[in-house]
């Protein structure tokens, strides 16, 4: 199996070309491996509204989730934002070695992810108290707009960039680079062009769901895109 991005074709090189321009081209080197997980959504979503068996395995974990609560969100974001990726790159890349750098990547992932699916948790909450909880066609696109260029803009996307580079750089004390409008314009414009090609179907996907099925929804998609943007910034990391 192949990295899920070609590297040199999907990591924006700063301050080189237009931020569009390496962001189409990332969104470009997503595209089999966003369709792959935008199909398996898809199948999901179907099977949930057509096949009994899939119904009742989701209304279980929709039961979890009322029960546990933001527990149950940070839970899911942990095992799909770092444990499972964590996995995959020492069985995919690192040929089933593991070392201490996974201890570190899992030192930083375990609370970033805990606290990003609270956050997502919180904001699905807050979308369905603006809009409702219906999944009228109306209900989901104001949604999904208020998802991917709102939320995810002034947000999702800075934040993570900024929390992975940080990482990425070993965490110094201070990064002033971080709040420029060229760190944004080189890093996260790329990143949101990445994000919108993936995240605009997977969103659309999971918000014309039950309520309680999104969050566990969100966690089948997430642990890929996790993948893809680990390899995008420890690439870019590595080019500087």
């Amino acid at each position: 199996m192949s990295p899920p991005v070609e590297a040199d074709a999907a990591i924006p090189r700063p301050r080189r070309e237009a931020p569009w321009h390496a962001g189409l081209r990332a969104a470009r080197a997503n595209v089999v491996p966003g369709l792959l997980v935008q199909a398996a959504m898809l199948g999901v979503a179907l099977a949930y509204r057509f096949y009994p068996p899939t119904t009742d395995l989701l209304d279980q974990l929709a039961s979890w989730k009322a029960r546990w609560g933001y527990g149950y969100s940070a839970l899911t974001a942990i095992v799909a934002g770092a444990f499972l990726p964590e996995l995959m790159r020492i069985a995919v890349f690192q040929r089933g070695r593991a070392g201490r750098r996974n201890l570190r990547n899992l030192g930083f992932t375990i609370p970033f992810w805990a606290f990003m699916g609270v956050v997502v948790d919180g904001f699905y909450r807050l979308q369905a108290s603006w809009f409702g909880a219906d999944a009228e066609f109306s209900v989901v696109v104001k949604k999904v707009l208020v998802d991917q260029f709102v939320y995810n803009p002034l947000f999702a996307a800075p934040f993570t960039a900024m929390m992975y580079d940080w990482k990425n750089r070993g965490f110094p004390p201070v990064v002033r680079e971080f709040f420029t409008a060229a760190y944004y314009r080189d890093v996260v414009v790329p990143t949101l062009f990445a994000t919108w090609g993936v995240w605009i179907p997977l969103v659309s996907i999971i918000y014309s769901l039950p309520s309680l099925l999104q969050i566990p929804l969100f966690g089948l998609s997430l642990s890929l895109w996790v993948m893809l943007y680990t390899w995008m910034s420890e690439t870019r990391a590595g080019a500087r």
